[in-house]
C-alpha cells in the first residue's frame, strides 16, 4: 500500500462532549416516561429523524445483524416497528425473539439503548398502520420481497408497476408484512460529558417494577 492509498489516522478523530448532567434525582420513575421526555427534547433540538433506531437481531445460531429502522410507536408495552416477516430481521426474530435498539442522537450528545423480548403485533394492529401509509409505500411493501436477491433494478421496478396496475387505489395488507413490539427488559440513557466521564443510567426490569442503576462510563 503506497502513501496515497493509506487510510487516514483515526486516533485524532474525537470530540469534546458536554451536556446537562443526567442524575438519578431528575430521572423519571420508569424508562418509558424518561424516553418520552428525551424524545420530545430531540424533536425540539431538530435532531434528524429522531425515530430512526438501529435494530440488532441474532439468528438461532448467534449470527448478529444490525440495520436502521423507524420507530412507529411506543408506550408502556414497548417500542413498535414494521417490516417484512420474511426479511432477514424477520427470520432472526422468528428463530430468536430478542432484540436490541439504539437511538443515536449525536447532535445532542445522547443515546438510548433498549434490550428486550420481541412479539408480533396482531394483524388488526398492523392493518391500521398499513392503511395509514402513503400509497407508494403500500405498493412497495408488496413489490419488495425484502432481503431476497433480485436480478436487477429493472425487475424490481417492473414488479412495482405490475402491482400498481393491479391495485390502483387500495392495496390490501400483505400477509407477510406487519409489526413487532420490543418489550423492554433494560433501557439505558447515555449523556455525553467532559473527559469521557459520561452519565449512564440504566432501568432494569425486576418483576413488575423498574430498578434504576448508574453504570460506569
Amino acid at each position: 500500500m503506497d502513501a496515497t492509498s493509506r487510510p487516514p489516522s483515526l486516533a485524532g478523530l474525537r470530540r469534546t462532549y458536554e451536556g446537562e448532567p443526567l442524575l438519578e434525582s431528575g430521572a423519571a420513575a420508569d424508562p418509558i416516561t424518561q424516553f418520552s421526555v428525551w424524545f420530545e427534547e430531540a424533536l425540539q433540538a431538530g435532531v434528524p429523524e429522531p425515530n430512526a433506531m438501529v435494530l440488532a437481531t441474532a439468528s438461532a445460531g448467534g449470527r448478529p445483524s444490525a440495520r436502521t429502522v423507524l420507530l412507529k410507536g411506543y408506550d408502556e408495552r414497548g417500542f413498535v416497528f414494521y417490516t417484512n416477516y420474511e426479511s432477514r430481521k424477520g427470520r432472526d426474530l422468528t428463530e430468536n425473539p430478542r432484540a436490541s435498539l439504539l437511538f443515536p442522537w449525536h447532535p445532542i450528545r445522547r443515546q438510548v439503548r433498549v434490550e428486550g423480548s420481541v412479539m408480533r403485533l396482531s394483524h388488526e394492529e398492523s392493518a391500521v398502520y398499513f392503511r395509514s401509509r402513503p400509497y407508494g409505500s403500500r405498493i412497495g411493501a408488496w413489490a419488495s420481497r425484502q432481503s431476497a436477491v433480485v436480478r436487477s433494478r429493472e425487475e424490481l421496478d417492473a414488479r412495482y408497476e405490475e402491482l400498481a396496475a393491479r391495485w390502483p387505489d387500495d392495496p390490501p395488507v400483505p400477509d407477510f408484512w406487519g409489526g413487532y413490539r420490543v418489550v423492554p427488559l433494560e433501557v439505558e440513557f447515555w449523556q455525553g460529558q467532559l473527559d469521557r466521564m459520561h452519565d449512564r443510567l440504566r432501568y432494569r426490569r425486576t418483576g413488575s417494577r423498574w430498578v434504576l442503576e448508574r453504570l460506569a462510563p
